[in-house]
């Protein structure tokens, strides 16, 4: 027998192209354009770099605290990871283990199926509408647990509360998961809804909102006796998941809500400028509610609009996918970002 017989092999996730050029416009991977807090860049420029000897502290006890104090809840109910991602995948590991399919949309994140193939996790994808919205009866069908975002991602829409309580009525025996990774833009957090429903996971990211994509920091909210199931596997795996500047950084950026939100409220402003400008060249897209637009033009195929934009190093995400194969993911960025590839889009668009 040959080593590799016993090799756990998945086919894994494809991240956003990571190019790495002076005067390029980066629109592919849903970073936010503007920098972090200013506070978060004092602590990084006055760190006292000789605590890096030490480990972290294995609670991430301050910024747990300080989520639970930003969004009214116990600090038991609080659990965090090296981003969402990492809160995912513990997440996975954690609840869905009845050998039972757990349920997804066919257009999603694609880490889900990554994870569940690696976890040896049985899967049904559940096809988005034709107008790209859940399909909530496909969600009442027997599984072993459901995970969704609220907004979707690369859709951009948004499921009213109502509908995400449908999913949750109708599923009250498995965890349901909810990830909200780009909710801060538009979105309505589904958290009051832990009150009515234990069996609920709510995830969100710094990565987005908050400019710290680089840092890796992610949390979910759930009831006490969920967070303490992911402790477990969380320390049966790794105790120092969360380094030291993370957790102190992260602390920074949840005290500065002014800045947060004057943050979003840019992204969401240049969205909506940008969504009728896209109008008038002739693209068409869902409702964005997220920092980014699921584009598709009215004559030209999405894949030679991705390759001329790529040809100016302005870079956005195309998947070569059934049913998305003929759409454009394009990030929010800066306005002068958006403006430069709105100006190239006008002169190559021009008479087709």
């Amino acid at each position: 027998m040959k080593w590799e017989d016993n090799v756990r092999k998945v086919v894994p996730y494809v991240a956003g192209e990571q190019p790495n050029k002076a005067n390029m416009i980066k629109l592919n991977t849903n970073e936010c354009p503007y920098p972090p807090a200013p506070g978060v860049r004092k602590l990084a420029e006055e760190m006292d770099y000789d605590k890096l000897r030490l480990y972290p502290d294995t609670d991430s006890t301050m910024l747990v605290k300080e989520l639970a104090d930003y969004y009214g809840v116990k600090p038991a109910q609080v659990f965090v990871g090296v981003g969402s991602d990492d809160v995912l995948a513990t997440a996975f590991v954690t609840f869905f283990d009845s050998g039972k399919p757990i349920l997804f949309p066919d257009i999603t994140y694609s880490f889900y199926d990554v994870w569940a193939d690696l976890y040896r996790i049985p899967y049904i994808k559940c096809p988005l509408k034709d107008d790209w919205h859940l399909d909530v009866e496909l969600f009442k069908q027997p599984n072993g647990g459901v995970i969704f975002p609220n907004p979707n991602a690369p859709t951009g829409l948004f499921e009213d509360l109502s509908v995400v309580e449908e999913i949750l009525e109708a599923n009250r025996d498995v965890v349901v998961i909810v990830d909200e990774a780009y909710v801060d833009f538009g979105g309505e957090s589904c958290l009051p809804l832990l009150e009515k429903y234990d069996n609920l996971l709510v995830v969100q990211t710094f990565s987005k909102s908050r400019s710290m994509a680089g840092l890796r920091i992610g949390f979910c909210i759930g009831s006490e006796k969920m967070i303490k199931y992911l402790n477990d596997v969380k320390f049966s795996i790794n105790s120092y998941t969360m380094n030291m500047p993370s957790q102190v950084m992260a602390v920074e950026a949840v005290r500065d809500d002014a800045y947060f939100k004057s943050v979003t409220a840019k992204i969401i402003a240049t969205r909506e400028r940008v969504k009728k400008e896209m109008i008038e060249l002739g693209f068409t897209f869902p409702d964005s509610r997220t920092n980014f637009i699921f584009a598709s033009h009215k004559s030209v195929p999405a894949k030679e609009i991705f390759e001329a934009l790529r040809e100016q190093d302005i870079y956005v995400r195309f998947w070569n996918k059934e049913r998305i194969n003929n759409s454009l993911r394009i990030t929010i960025g800066t306005d002068e970002e958006m403006d430069t590839m709105l100006d190239f889009l006008r002169t190559f668009l021009k008479d087709r």
